[in-house]
């Protein structure tokens, strides 16, 4: 592991990230929020999943340097008497598992289709991109929504877990396409060269040469539309949780928690709302920021 370390941070990417004024901020901040969002249960002060701990009448309260707070309650508490602080951390947990999830799922999807379709072409390319035009031409937010509020229509009483798959299922599905497509045109770009052609004449087999040839010299662009896309990702379970379709109410997801501060924020009691909005500004931006490095990291014109 050491070993690997040293070797990734004398290679050419590790030197544009130690050189990156962007990079090293934006990779400390998502180290953070990861490593809170992870082991939440031991950093976190207090526990909003756990009901019997929760006290209604400290519900509302504002953070601890305003008056009315309490040192108990850094960032103050939720209409449900949850501490902010912890509710972020375990939010954050939520929104980065469904933001992972989804978008491994998308690029899986995504890779093999763009792979079938730009190295078989014929009519398997023209199907597949008529489908991917299909999806285009929605909104990501408004399938996503569809999707969600069928599930959960279908699945009113359903367990927590179910509800968390067909969020990600939603996320899923409105987020293959950009990777087909992307894939699609690096293979055809790779499939009329050299070494291609001489895989086919030694008799290779085509499968073999879209995974064991063509596939590793696409991953670039799909790393960097994968980093990007986690923060898309992260947004639109935002989304959905505040619309009231995404993860169950139970759990302090950051969607969730601005949905319910935003009730109270004309009452002054703007600390339910805006630190999840911070919270979910900083997961993003940070992600959105690496993504841009990792693109020019990737590109030897841009070196």
């Amino acid at each position: 592991m050491k070993q690997a370390l040293l070797r990734w941070y004398d290679s050419d990417v590790g030197y544009s990230f130690r050189t990156s004024p962007m990079a090293i901020p934006a990779g400390a901040i998502a180290l953070v929020c990861v490593f809170c969002a992870t082991f939440a249960g031991f950093v976190a002060p207090h526990n909003p999943f756990d009901l019997t701990t929760l006290v209604l009448s400290d519900a509302r309260l504002p953070p601890a340097w305003m008056e009315g707070g309490s040192t108990k309650y850094l960032l103050g508490t939720d209409d449900r008497g949850r501490d902010i602080l912890s509710a972020l951390m375990y939010g954050a947990r939520i929104s980065l598992v469904v933001g992972a999830v989804s978008v491994v799922l998308s690029m899986l999807i995504g890779v093999a289709l763009g792979l079938l379709a730009g190295f078989r072409g014929g009519w398997i390319d023209g199907f597949l991109m008529r489908i991917c035009d299909v999806m285009l031409s929605f909104p990501p937010i408004l399938v996503a929504l569809l999707i969600a509020g069928v599930g959960r229509a279908l699945f009113p009483n359903a367990a927590d877990s179910v509800a968390f798959g067909v969020l990600i299922i939603s996320i899923t599905l409105t987020g293959w396409v950009q990777y087909a497509r992307t894939v699609r045109g690096s293979t055809m770009v790779e499939r009329n060269k050299e070494y291609v052609q001489a895989a086919r004449v030694t008799g290779v087999t085509p499968l073999r040469i879209m995974f064991r040839h063509v596939l590793p010299n696409v991953t670039g662009p799909v790393l960097v539309l994968g980093t990007i896309h986690v923060a898309t990702a992260i947004i639109t379970e935002a989304t959905l949780s505040f619309l009231g379709v995404g993860v169950p109410p139970t759990s302090p997801s950051l969607g969730t928690l601005i949905r319910v501060g935003n009730d109270y924020i004309f009452a002054g009691e703007w600390w339910i709302t805006v630190w999840p909005g911070v919270m979910l500004i900083l997961i993003a931006l940070s992600v959105n920021l690496l993504g841009d490095w990792l693109r020019d990291a990737l590109n030897p014109v841009l070196r």
